[in-house]
């Protein structure tokens, strides 16, 4: 389980193919801010652009740690396939402050990145969702951005997505991949979990009216 507070900026430096086909995943090595991974063991999870993943290796001294991806996990999420920076954090632990949402690791889908544009001093960032995310989807409700927990302030449902905004502040931009991003780009998606419950229960008819 995580907060969706990112704690630290990896980097991508190395990948292995785990077999001959695409059937098979891929063997990360990351690239670890100093002293990240001091109280790390092999065995942990660490959410990667907002996908949990175990450290099967790592060296903290060196400051490394190796993670295996599933050709399914690397199917449905983007930012794992290739070189580059991630969003870092360590699994919550019971005592620690739920400074943003609870955020389960898993990506639910992938949006698109319509819109990115300063206003004022902070940023407006819009992303086009699936509509099967879309229902999930609420004016102040919690959705997680590449592993980032972020406030939704507007929704509107197209055709064939539904486009939502959040705000973004300079702190966040600084400390994630969030303030690389532009129109086009792809983010992984994780919904609230309470509203993925509510979803399913009103689909199933368990609660009256669904």
């Amino acid at each position: 389980m995580f907060t969706g507070i990112i704690s630290g900026l990896g980097h991508i430096t190395a990948l292995a193919n785990l077999g001959a086909d695409a059937a098979h995943g891929k063997r990360l090595t990351i690239a670890a801010p100093a002293g990240y991974l001091d109280d790390v063991q092999p065995g942990d999870s660490i959410a990667l652009n907002g996908a949990c993943m175990t450290a099967t290796r790592l060296e903290a001294g060196a400051g490394w740690f190796n993670v295996d991806v599933s050709a399914e996990s690397l199917d449905k999420t983007t930012g794992l396939d290739a070189p580059g920076p991630v969003n870092l954090e360590k699994a919550l632990r019971a005592s620690d402050r739920l400074g943003g949402h609870l955020v389960a690791g898993h990506v639910d889908g992938i949006g698109v990145v319509t819109h990115f544009a300063a206003v004022g001093e902070s940023w407006e960032l819009r992303v086009a969702a699936p509509l099967a995310l879309g229902r999930m989807l609420a004016y102040k409700g919690s959705v997680a951005i590449s592993g980032v927990s972020l406030t939704i302030n507007r929704v509107a449902d197209g055709a064939d997505t539904t486009e939502f905004s959040v705000n973004i502040i300079p702190h966040t931009l600084q400390n994630t991949t969030l303030g690389a991003l532009s129109a086009g780009a792809r983010v992984n998606l994780e919904i609230d979990l309470i509203a993925r419950y509510v979803e399913r229960a009103l689909a199933s008819g368990a609660i009256p009216g669904g």
